[in-house]
C-alpha cells in the first residue's frame, strides 16, 4: 500500500519554527554553513529512510540542549517527546557512567503496549524513533 508520510517539521536550535528562511545565523563562515547544510541533508535522508520501515510513527532529532532540530511529528508531540526523552537519556547516561566510569550509553529501547521508542544518543544529538510494535514486519 502507498502510505503518505507526514510533512517534515523543522525547528531552529532555539525552538522556533523554520521554513527554510535564514533567521540571522551568528556564524559568518561559508564553510561552516556548507558543512551544516551537508549535515542537515544527511539527517533528512536518514529520517526518510527510517520512515520507510513498517510501523514507524515518527522521528525526532534533538540537540544536546533538548531542542528539536528535525521532526516528523506535530509541534506539540515534538515538544513532548523531545523534552521528556532528553531528560530520560540524560538520566540513563548518568546511571551507566556511575556504574562504570569508562562506559557510555549507546542505545535505549522502551516498549509499552502501544508504542516502542528507540533512542540513539550521540555526542551532540539524540535520534528518537517512535513506532507501533503491533505493526512490525
Amino acid at each position: 500500500p502507498n502510505v503518505r508520510s507526514p510533512p517534515m517539521y523543522t525547528m531552529s536550535p532555539s525552538g522556533g519554527h523554520s521554513y527554510g528562511h535564514s533567521h540571522g545565523n551568528s556564524f559568518n563562515s561559508n564553510n561552516h554553513l556548507s558543512r551544516r547544510k551537508d549535515w542537515m541533508a544527511d539527517v533528512e535522508e536518514t529520517i526518510k529512510r527510517i520512515q520507510t520501515h513498517k510501523g514507524v510513527l515518527g522521528v525526532v532529532v534533538v540537540n544536546s540542549s533538548g531542542a528539536a532540530i528535525k521532526s516528523t511529528l506535530d509541534a506539540e508531540q515534538t515538544a513532548k517527546y523531545s523534552g521528556l526523552l532528553t531528560q530520560l537519556t540524560g538520566k540513563a547516561r548518568s546511571i551507566i557512567r556511575e556504574l562504570d566510569a569508562t562506559n557510555d550509553l549507546t542505545f535505549v529501547r522502551i516498549r509499552s503496549k502501544k508504542h516502542e521508542i528507540m533512542i540513539a544518543p550521540d555526542k551532540d544529538y539524540i535520534l528518537i524513533v517512535i513506532q507501533d510494535p503491533n505493526n512490525e514486519q
